[in-house]
């Protein structure tokens, strides 16, 4: 609209104007936010339909997997393949050698109650003695306490300050350490899964199938 038509115009007919420009603006908006909601809910409820038979056919082949594995690992203990001292992992390799499945051990930490006390008596004496003498020692042993984001004690770091055990006669030193050793437990999580096949060259290479939380 021209600024001479404008001037030919009454308010009210400007008005009128200006109120028909905005509905048409808040339609072509609307219509624009319907069809992206749309696009969005029919991507979302696709990709969630294929995650959802992914993760039940995952969940199946991990069955699968402990079922078969364990019919070998039988097997293996009759045969004889199995070291005495296996606490369940292994692995088997076809006869031609590219391929081949890892049953995995996986294990978690734990420290029970004892070992509040036991970190206790250990920095107590830390911070007493060593802090005084070798402010770098003390750092790094103190740091071999440090625990992760789920407040847990890290397995390394501890066997770490265990190779110190000797260094100190403090009682609180050795009882700490007592308590840490006598509060620790291995707690099986489950069984993990590795496929490999062999390249070309001679390389293993993994199909990664991480199904560790099922």
């Amino acid at each position: 609209m021209s600024t001479e038509t404008l001037e030919n115009l009454s308010i009210e007919e400007i008005e009128a104007a200006l109120a028909k420009k905005k509905a048409k603006e808040k339609g072509r908006l609307e219509a624009a936010k319907q069809a992206y909601e749309k696009d969005t809910d029919e991507k979302v409820i696709s990709i969630m339909a294929t995650a959802k038979t992914l993760f039940k056919e995952l969940s199946e082949f991990k069955q699968y997997c402990h079922i078969e594995m364990d019919k070998k690992a039988l097997a293996l203990a009759e045969y004889g393949a199995i070291r005495s001292t296996s606490k369940g992992g292994f692995s088997i390799t076809n006869k031609v050698g590219d391929m081949r499945i890892t049953r995995r051990r996986d294990t978690e930490p734990i420290w029970d109650e004892r070992a509040t006390k036991a970190i206790e008596l250990i920095k107590d004496f830390l911070s007493d003695t060593i802090k005084k003498r070798d402010i770098k020692l003390y750092e790094i042993l103190i740091g071999f306490l440090e625990k992760n984001h789920a407040g847990d004690l890290e397995y390394n770091k501890v066997m770490e300050l265990l190779k110190h055990e000797d260094k100190f006669d403090d009682a609180r030193w050795k009882e700490g350490l007592r308590l840490i050793k006598e509060s620790y437990s291995n707690n099986l999580k489950g069984y993990g899964y590795e496929f490999k096949v062999k390249t070309g060259d001679g390389k293993w290479e993994s199909i990664i199938l991480n199904f560790a939380s099922l």
